[in-house]
């Protein structure tokens, strides 16, 4: 894999917070699932504070990142976020190599 991939990976096991940026914007996030979609190394993040194309909503928002196209992440100890519980299975990542979840319903594979 790759380093972003590897400081993903370590964020989620140390519940620390990542800050990065993504397509040119400064994020603030929290991951929560890792893995590979369509080839491609992903995760699904809970964004808590700063920029996006799109905007961000108060309180924070989900988000599908490509690593690829993460730049200048580095980890922050800091509270852990994440969204309000919803009744749908996740989409962003098809195959899961790790989730933070207790209850994950993935089968997570150690990397």
């Amino acid at each position: 894999m790759s380093a972003i991939y590897d400081l993903f990976a370590e964020a989620m096991r140390s519940r620390r917070q990542i800050l990065c940026r993504y397509d040119g914007y400064a994020r603030e996030l929290c991951p929560h699932i890792l893995g590979r979609s369509k080839g491609r190394a992903v995760a699904l993040a809970f964004q808590f504070a700063g920029q996006s194309r799109s905007g961000l909503p108060k309180g924070g928002e989900w988000r599908c990142l490509w690593l690829d196209r993460v730049s200048e992440a580095r980890l922050r100890a800091g509270p852990w976020h994440s969204g309000a519980l919803h009744g749908r299975a996740q989409s962003c990542v098809e195959s899961v190599d790790l989730d933070v979840n207790p209850q994950s319903p993935y089968v997570s594979r150690p990397r």
